[in-house]
């Protein structure tokens, strides 16, 4: 069975756009496994004109997993698996600085499926790093060194409570997300389930020290990390248009939303899709 897809690298690190396919299905089996191999290949794929409603884009991402329900964040009512990211002047973002979505969890997503539904007149585009081209541009010497380290992953680095805690029941709601996810522990480098690569898994949303180290050297390490996973020729940059789709591998990159928009608006819909325990 053959497909209609064109796919379009976008950079050498990361980023495709794929064009060809309505996301709002049917689809049938060869386009799904060519979006699969194109994941796995080029780690952000992009996708123009999809006017995708809830139930549709969460009908998509599950054909690559279960999906996950956010702890915090408000959703679709009728439409759990779909949260929703409104922001403006009176719900400032909170991810404008590199991370990888929820790993404050034992099995962070797979991936995620962010739909484009309201945008401000200029700006509020997103990057995205290879955690890969990253991990690859060390020294052996680094490499080795990281291969054995563990870090902390925090629920509350992201989410503070002094940003939940607007009223009793936003306050509540955060105390009963953040007893469930207590930090723990992931691999400083993860291997691909799938393709075997090593990446760098620490980020600035949510990793708040390297287990092994004294403090003051986890500190340093950490802001080197995080620093060199940011440096340009890891990146990919999207200019996002109304009914973008944008669907990436969470196990190995990071992204970033440029929070340049204000007092404009831009609201976006994510579906994420469970993954597996790093190792």
């Amino acid at each position: 069975m053959t497909t209609s897809l064109h796919i379009t690298r976008l950079g050498p690190a990361l980023g495709a756009m794929v064009e060809g396919v309505q996301l709002a299905g049917p689809l049938n089996a060869a386009e799904l496994a060519e979006l699969q191999a194109a994941l796995l290949r080029y780690q952000v794929l992009f996708f123009r004109n999809q006017p995708l409603n809830p139930e549709q884009q969460r009908n998509f991402a599950r054909h690559f997993g279960d999906l996950h329900i956010h702890p915090i964040y408000p959703n679709v009512p009728e439409t759990p698996e779909v949260l929703v990211l409104d922001t403006h002047d009176g719900n400032l973002p909170d991810n404008d600085n590199w991370h990888t979505d929820v790993t404050f969890i034992q099995t962070p997503p797979l991936g995620a499926v962010l739909a484009a539904k309201h945008l401000p007149p200029t700006g509020g585009d997103t990057l995205w790093a290879s955690g890969t081209a990253a991990f690859a541009a060390l020294s052996p010497q680094l490499q080795a060194l990281l291969n054995g380290l563990t870090a902390t992953h925090d629920f509350a680095k992201s989410f503070p409570e002094n940003r939940h805690n607007a009223t009793e029941a936003a306050l509540a709601q955060w105390h009963a997300s953040r007893a469930k996810h207590p930090p723990l522990s992931h691999p400083v480098v993860r291997t691909h389930p799938q393709t075997g690569q090593k990446a760098l898994f620490v980020n600035e949303g949510f990793t708040t020290r390297i287990n092994e180290l004294p403090a003051k050297e986890s500190d340093a390490l950490l802001a080197f990390l995080f620093a060199h996973v940011a440096r340009p020729e890891f990146t990919v940059r999207w200019r996002w248009q109304e009914n973008d789709v944008a669907f990436w591998d969470n196990r190995i990159t990071q992204h970033y939303a440029v929070a340049d928009y204000l007092p404009h608006r831009r609201i976006m819909h994510r579906a994420t899709i469970l993954g597996d325990k790093p190792y």
